[in-house]
């Protein structure tokens, strides 16, 4: 019998028929064959950090923890394996004198889910890591193995960097990339009144910034990291200026290292997520009135903290910051607490504000919900229709998010 998955949370729990472990892209590519011609649903999986089912199946549950690795390096490009792991990717670029541009919160996921997600970091000049694809090579659901690239296949190119695994199983990514550097983080704590007062000249004054908001205490954690290599300028002399007025400026931490050891953060404590991603322009309202409800209804349950970003716009078809600045927030609570009805009522507040929701975090929207947030909707579903016409990557829960009842 085969064993249960149980992802990052523990929250996500089922028994797939099967688990396979292929190790090159021939074991992937018998696998999609076996399950077109036998009906069987067939779901890549990566470290399982996601929150939402996109993974759950009860057919069989490929990982590619045995396809990890990074292939080759050139000076502004980095050809990687999809079951590479975030922390191994970045000490391999490091060692090679490269770095991504910007990573997330948590480097526990492969770069074929992160990217298949919409995982990303904070900078409004930034935006998620499925930006950063240049190239995609991945076998279908016919067993074609195809490349898409800039110069291959090229049209599929909006599709595929961000897909669901819905049109494929990845076997690798070529990266954009650039030359290693090392950021210096800086964290501390202020009222949040005073952190909503100087948020856009923190997030335009800095390379990087976002802040937690802690509901029990009406504090916020600040967090910025600029390249250290930066000269004084403008930049530093305005977070200084901005730090000078806060009577709360003594830093609770501080310190320099590569990207990709300064962005992301040991996560011990197990945790439920939702987060939803909104222009930029509504964030104001739709945050004074995620605070309001949770003050006023949910801030007895609520354990944990608020988590406030930003993305670039992007022209990705299934990217959540598709033709739009957005400015993210994100609720998290403890695995121990109870979450549904708290994130059920941040989500009425995220889509009356224009939101679009994380495709790895919990929500609770279909087909008809997402198709009018999506401009590019049915070009990617004309895509999916393409590349696996008979269903071999379509799990019922994927089913509900891309096809209309």
């Amino acid at each position: 019998m085969s064993s249960p998955f149980v992802n990052w949370s523990g929250g996500l729990t089922f028994t797939p028929s099967g688990h396979a472990q292929p190790v090159d892209e021939d074991e992937v590519r018998e696998l999609v064959l076996r399950a077109r011609e036998s009906g069987t649903t067939l779901r890549p999986v990566g470290s399982g950090h996601s929150s939402s089912p996109l993974v759950r199946t009860d057919g069989i549950l490929v990982s590619l923890d045995r396809m990890a690795g990074v292939i080759d390096k050139a000076e502004e490009r980095a050809t990687v394996r999809g079951g590479t792991r975030l922390k191994a990717l970045g000490e391999g670029l490091y060692e090679a004198g490269l770095a991504m541009d910007n990573l997330g919160d948590v480097d526990y996921q492969s770069i074929a889910g992160a990217t298949a997600t919409g995982t990303h970091g904070t900078g409004i000049g930034f935006g998620n890591l499925s930006t950063q694809v240049a190239e995609v090579r991945l076998v279908t659901g016919t067993g074609e193995v195809l490349d898409v690239s800039g110069t291959r296949n090229s049209d599929l190119l909006p599709a595929v960097r961000l897909s669901l695994g819905a049109l494929g199983v990845v076997t690798q990514l070529t990266l954009d990339v650039q030359h290693r550097y090392d950021l210096r983080r800086r964290a501390w704590c202020a009222p949040v009144e005073w952190t909503l007062d100087h948020l856009a000249e923190l997030q335009h004054t800095n390379r990087n910034a976002d802040f937690y908001w802690y509901p029990r205490s009406n504090v916020t954690q600040i967090r910025t990291l600029n390249r250290a290599d930066e000269g004084i300028g403008d930049r530093r002399w305005a977070t200084r200026r901005v730090l000078e007025s806060d009577p709360w400026n003594e830093p609770k931490e501080l310190r320099t290292g590569p990207t990709h050891r300064t962005i992301p953060q040991n996560r011990e404590l197990r945790f439920e997520e939702i987060e939803y991603m909104l222009p930029s322009e509504a964030f104001p309202a739709c945050f004074a009135e995620v605070r309001r409800r949770i003050l006023s209804r949910h801030r007895r349950t609520v354990g944990w903290r608020v988590l406030v970003r930003t993305v670039a716009a992007d022209d990705i078809w299934l990217s959540n910051a598709y033709g739009r600045s957005t400015t993210t927030i994100a609720c998290l609570q403890n695995t121990s607490l109870p979450h549904e009805e708290y994130f059920r009522d941040m989500e009425a507040v995220f889509r009356q504000y224009g939101g679009r929701p994380h495709w790895g975090k919990k929500h609770w929207l279909t087909a008809r919900e997402l198709r009018p947030l999506f401009p590019r909707w049915d070009d990617f579903q004309a895509v999916r229709r393409r590349l696996d016409p008979d269903g071999v990557f379509l799990s019922p829960d994927l089913a509900r998010l891309l096809e209309e009842a």
